[in-house]
């Protein structure tokens, strides 16, 4: 591909970075379009645009039409594979329809498996594969289809799940774009797509690093994963090329360690794969004392020594694939020592024995805080909602609950023999929706289950049953409480930003067909101390 093209191209991306962004939270602030609700730990007073993928698809768009005006090859490659412009977009639409509204882990996965088979209908995909040192081609036949929707939701997921920390994941494709410019200098199409959206993202950049004043969203995270998996075949010569599959993969090791040791640990612990926590890597520096900027720029130089390890492999054509890859692994335990992960890695039947033992309690908890984010629509009261998380939290084996909203403060408590207690903090959306303090009682490990939580202690005399004594169960069912509470609260609140208050009004019916229910059917506040438990919700 000709230079001054990408040099083009990339100028171009990056002008349109500079001039779209703030036009685009200027359009976001007057429209004052509702964003999709924040997380249980979100702390910004004010909503953060999740609409930084219209300006990376607006970048692609131009660059694309640019490339295609000045490079005849281009504009044939676009008219014969009209699914190289079609899919991305698709992909965008899905992710920025689900910032808009949440369409739910299910339908979106289904709309990701759709593009990507369009994509392999289309005849773009991995049905060859070149094995290493030989000049030996493998036809893959029917798999390569399977191989190729795998390979292009996988990539389109993990951008999404690194997504969690300002700057991470746009930094992390800005090194990946300059990959792929590589890999694929010789087709137009990758050249001109990845140069574009590396200008793009370095513009993106300026807005996104922390603290950020635009975010990707889902959208645009789709849109790069989507656009990354989508590049690394076409550099390959639909698979027959190695190297150029692998090479992404060098500069992604952190995330996929990341991202798999996640799904892992919510799979063996019972939790919602897609469930967001604060166990991810990003989360552990931050507990070491390091502020977001520190944070982003560490994993960034972390990233660029596998970013060289990419550009070595596919400089050599996959000869230096096995070294770079025990380079890879020890630099990960490195990591993993500075980061004291290297214990449980290599405590692998205590690590699963202990989530499989969570598994029973965090089901349990998990149906009644469903039952208490239901409960939002269907309360006529904050008080007759605080008596909902009352039994709620009696059942799961707190002992103590407070929760204060921005008029007053509700506590309940129940006298317990184990001491000390487990406590935890709660600051939900800033404090809008309250501050949750939650404590329960710390039994004597020697007396404890072996499963953790699949019976009581002796000495533990809660009336409510399981017993949260173990730390890590206390850490996640105290999550989990406060997830379901925040989730009921938005309901009551119907959507508005306003703070929670106990003396708010009741809401307006949000149809005419639904009827309000006598005063008396109200719960009534529940005493400050001392509350006998309840018995039914």
């Amino acid at each position: 591909m000709n230079y001054w093209l990408s040099v083009y191209c990339g100028l171009l991306g990056l002008g349109i970075g500079f001039l779209g962004v703030p036009l685009v939270l200027k359009v976001a602030r007057r429209v004052r379009l509702s964003p999709r609700r924040q997380d249980l730990h979100n702390a910004q007073a004010f909503p953060v645009p999740r609409w930084g993928g219209v300006v990376l698809v607006a970048a692609f768009l131009v660059t694309v039409s640019l490339g295609a005006v000045l490079h005849s090859g281009l504009r044939r490659v676009l008219v014969e594979d009209s699914v190289i412009v079609i899919a991305p977009i698709a992909m965008f639409a899905l992710g920025f329809w689900d910032d808009l509204k949440p369409l739910g882990a299910r339908r979106k996965l289904l709309g990701q498996v759709l593009i990507a088979t369009a994509v392999c209908v289309c005849g773009i995909g991995i049905g060859h594969l070149k094995i290493p040192f030989t000049d030996h081609i493998i036809d893959l036949h029917g798999w390569g289809a399977v191989i190729t929707v795998l390979w292009l939701v996988g990539m389109t997921n993990l951008i999404n799940l690194i997504d969690g920390v300002d700057g991470l994941a746009g930094g992390i494709c800005l090194m990946l774009m300059a990959l792929l410019a590589y890999v694929g200098h010789q087709t137009a199409s990758v050249g001109v797509i990845a140069t574009g959206l590396a200008g793009a993202l370095l513009a993106f950049l300026w807005f996104n690093f922390p603290p950020a004043r635009i975010y990707l969203g889902d959208g645009g995270a789709y849109f790069l994963g989507f656009q990354i998996g989508l590049l690394a075949i076409l550099s390959s010569n639909k698979g027959t090329v190695f190297a150029a599959l692998v090479a992404p993969l060098f500069v992604l090791a952190l995330p996929i360690l990341d991202v798999t040791l996640a799904i892992l640990r919510r799979g063996l612990r019972g939790l919602p794969v897609f469930r967001p926590d604060r166990r991810h890597i990003h989360h552990h520096l931050m507990d070491m004392g390091l502020s977001r900027k520190k944070v982003v720029l560490s994993l960034y130089a972390v990233t660029l020594v596998f970013l060289a390890m990419g550009f070595a492999a596919f400089a050599s054509r996959g000869q230096l694939i096995p070294l770079l890859a025990g380079l890879a692994i020890i630099v990960l335990l490195l990591c993993a020592g500075k980061l004291s992960f290297s214990r449980e890695w290599f405590a692998v039947g205590r690590v699963v024995g202990n989530s499989l033992g969570m598994r029973q309690e965090v089901e349990y908890a998990l149906a009644l805080t469903r039952w208490l984010a239901l409960e939002g629509k269907r309360s006529r009261s904050v008080e007759e909602l605080w008596s909902h998380l009352v039994f709620a939290g009696q059942r799961l084996g707190f002992s103590y609950i407070r929760l204060t909203l921005a008029d007053e403060h509700r506590t309940w408590e129940q006298t317990q023999p184990c001491e000390p207690s487990h406590s935890v903090r709660h600051q939900l959306q800033g404090g809008r929706l309250g501050t949750l303090e939650l404590k329960a009682p710390t039994c004597d490990p020697d007396h404890a289950a072996p499963a953790l939580a699949h019976s009581r202690p002796p000495q533990c005399k809660s009336t409510s049953c399981p017993c949260v004594s173990d730390g890590r169960v206390f850490a996640i069912i105290s999550d989990l409480l406060a997830e379901g509470w925040a989730k009921a609260a938005m309901e009551w609140n119907d959507g508005k930003r306003t703070p929670l208050q106990f003396n708010a009004g009741v809401p307006l019916p949000k149809s005419a067909g639904q009827r309000l229910a006598p005063e008396s059917a109200a719960a009534p506040p529940l005493a400050a101390t001392g509350q006998e438990p309840l018995t039914s919700p």
